[in-house]
């Protein structure tokens, strides 16, 4: 479903300045947030408590809501004009009547958000409230509020060195990689960052669980610098045609990374469960990658 997206006031009493301080207590009260110490209720709080966030606490308002496949549901959200995020960045999601916090990476890019005062987030069918409230009773009109934290991100200078990018990701560890790649994009056509390649790596059980494949393939048409392989293991039956010439059976190996390592020049971004992120961390060193361009997202 889809629905007109409007610009949203941030909650500012009389005599704030700005979307901290009186104006963070103002959603908190009116998304009825409530401080817990339960470790279910608060697990990616405290899991994300070591990274950078934001103070800003904003609102935000479903105006879509779409199938991405079986499981998940994407999200499309129009927020405040002073809402910000870097490509890779994730939100703390603070739903009405819930005490639960949510986490969910961005699956959209920057570039989408100053064109349209638009981001969108890719969330995963499960029991934990947030994401159960997001599959059963999220509905175009629902209000939210959001803060951005995380320090896996993608935001190159015009200026910086040429970089290969080689993105690898499981599961829905793909949101992140998908709003680096949108960005890389975006970057690209107005010259404004130097990627000399950009190679997306994705492994799922099957095919239907490949988020934004069609996306990524057409990304990968429209730059001729761009690449993608996919790789599903749990698959039994064939693979839909358009997707046959980019996808290999099993998990990713050494031997589907190394055309893709280059010590002095790629920068390769991980995400995926943590054991996987683990294993292909381990195996991208052996490649040769040094450990400073090894950068990875498993809190989730």
């Amino acid at each position: 479903m889809t629905a007109p997206c409007v610009l949203l006031s941030l909650v500012r009493p009389q005599g704030s300045s700005g979307p901290s301080g009186p104006s963070l207590r103002a959603l908190h009260r009116l998304l009825s947030v409530r401080r817990v110490s339960s470790r279910r209720q608060m697990d990616h709080l405290q899991r994300t408590a070591a990274q950078s966030r934001h103070t800003a606490l904003y609102p935000a308002q479903v105006c879509g809501l779409t199938n991405e496949s079986d499981t998940v549901k994407r999200l499309r959200l129009a927020v405040h004009p002073e809402f910000s995020f870097k490509a890779g960045q994730w939100v703390d999601l603070f739903i009405p009547g819930l005490e639960t916090v949510g986490g969910f990476s961005m699956c959209s890019s920057p570039g989408l958000l100053q064109r349209e005062g638009i981001m969108e987030l890719a969330v995963k069918y499960a029991k934990h409230p947030p994401a159960h409230w997001v599959h059963t009773q999220c509905t175009t009109g629902s209000k939210v509020a959001l803060r951005v934290g995380g320090d896996f991100f993608f935001d190159p200078a015009p200026s910086d060195p040429t970089l290969d990018l080689l993105l690898v990701g499981g599961g829905v560890g793909i949101n992140p990689l998908y709003s680096i790649l949108l960005h890389a994009a975006d970057r690209l056509k107005l010259n404004q960052a130097n990627i000399s390649s950009a190679h997306i790596c994705y492994s799922a059980k099957k095919s239907q669980d490949l988020l934004f494949k069609s996306s990524i393939v057409e990304k990968c048409e429209e730059f001729p610098n761009f690449s993608c392989d996919f790789h599903v293991t749990q698959q039994s039956s064939e693979v839909e045609p358009r997707l046959q010439p980019f996808t290999s059976r099993g998990r990713i190996t050494a031997d589907h990374l190394q055309a893709h390592v280059h010590p002095q020049s790629t920068l390769c971004y991980l995400c995926g469960p943590p054991p996987m992120t683990e294993a292909l961390s381990s195996t991208l060193r052996e490649l040769g990658l040094p450990k400073d361009r090894i950068l990875f997202e498993k809190w989730w």
